[in-house]
């Protein structure tokens, strides 16, 4: 019972922030924004869904009671997802699922962006899917999906730079 309201969380949660990205995405291209990275970006999100489902479906398979690795799994994936409304809020109509540089894109100067390169990547996306695969139980997929996800990740984050380089001189 708790794989299932978990998994059922995890997918609305995920939906949410979607739909928030979908918001801010139409709003910078009608603005004229300049996506950069877009075949890399629909692997990393075919990637990122193929992660949730082995993971669903291996937690599902096989539900175990709830320990003290699930918890740890639970209390990873929460904070993973008050880090992500942060950035969110932090970015503001910036904040997409996209490499996107809108025409009046201003430079986000918040500490944590100083501290920490990427956020969404640190502090949400790994963590995430850490937690996930751990409140599940899902350690093949954790040993497996995580390390294949790191490829589109690392090449996101490549892109990611070199859009942000070349678009402000303070970066």
């Amino acid at each position: 019972m708790f794989a299932v309201s978990f998994c059922i969380a995890a997918f609305v949660l995920r939906i949410i922030s979607l739909a928030v990205s979908v918001r801010h995405e139409k709003a910078l291209k009608a603005d004229g924004a300049v996506e950069f990275g877009a075949a890399n970006t629909k692997l990393l999100a075919l990637t990122h869904i193929a992660f949730y489902i082995a993971a669903f479906t291996e937690g599902l398979r096989d539900p175990q009671p709830i320990d003290a690795v699930t918890v740890a799994g639970v209390a990873i994936y929460a904070v993973s997802m008050l880090m992500l409304a942060w950035v969110v809020k932090l970015l503001g109509r910036f904040w997409t699922v996209k490499i996107l540089i809108a025409r009046d894109h201003d430079l986000v100067i918040h500490p944590l962006f100083k501290r920490l390169r990427h956020p969404n990547y640190f502090l949400n996306i790994l963590p995430e899917l850490v937690g996930l695969a751990l409140a599940l139980h899902a350690f093949v997929t954790l040993a497996v999906g995580l390390p294949l996800y790191l490829i589109p990740l690392i090449t996101r984050i490549r892109q990611e730079e070199r859009a942000m380089r070349e678009t402000f001189s303070a970066y």
